[in-house]
């Protein structure tokens, strides 16, 4: 990338300013974007976890479908899913916090024995599922930024500071000129 410059001293105090901040930038930006894919893989695995852990749970529960017919589906709700804001490699991303349920009441004379098990069951599916949701949300947005960085370290690493590198080798050739002009051929 060929950066405009002027022959003058300020514009070449500037030039090197530039070409230091992003030197010292690029170790950072490389830092955050380790860091960055190792907390996709993270929140991957744990989404493909709680997958995992949601499939054996309802395969678990699987010889008590006929009995899910005769419960009552109005017996427990979500009434509101609690998520806190946590920065990871400072990129904001959701974590669970809690679920709230509203459960009705209901006569336990006159109702099966197992629906207070079922109740439960309903909390322990609802919960696996809605947590490997925020995880699968958290990897998206860590892995957008990840790309975001990776990009930012390749204009700084492949573009920027070799422009810079190369304009300030040729205020260089200028300075030189300027100051002995003898010593170099004109071009």
């Amino acid at each position: 990338m060929a950066i405009k410059f002027q022959y003058n001293k300020t514009s070449l105090n500037n030039l090197g300013k530039q070409l230091k901040m992003r030197q010292n930038a690029l170790p950072t930006l490389k830092n955050k974007e380790s860091a960055l894919r190792l907390e996709v893989r993270k929140a991957k695995e744990k989404s493909a976890k709680l997958i995992e852990d949601l499939e054996a749970a309802l395969k678990r529960y699987d010889y008590l479908a006929a009995l899910w017919n005769e419960f009552d589906a109005g017996l427990i709700s979500i009434t509101d899913i609690d998520l806190v804001t946590v920065k990871i490699a400072g990129v904001k991303t959701p974590e669970l916090k809690e679920i709230h349920y509203e459960i009705h009441e209901f006569n336990a004379f006159a109702k099966p024995a197992w629906y207070a098990d079922g109740v439960a069951i309903l909390k322990e599916l609802s919960r696996l599922g809605i947590e490997s949701e925020v995880y699968m949300e958290k990897s998206r947005i860590l892995d957008w930024q990840r790309k975001k960085t990776t990009q930012k370290v390749n204009l700084y690493e492949k573009v920027q500071i070799p422009g810079y590198q190369e304009a300030g080798k040729s205020s260089d050739i200028w300075k030189t000129r300027k100051t002995c002009p003898k010593l170099l051929p004109k071009s």
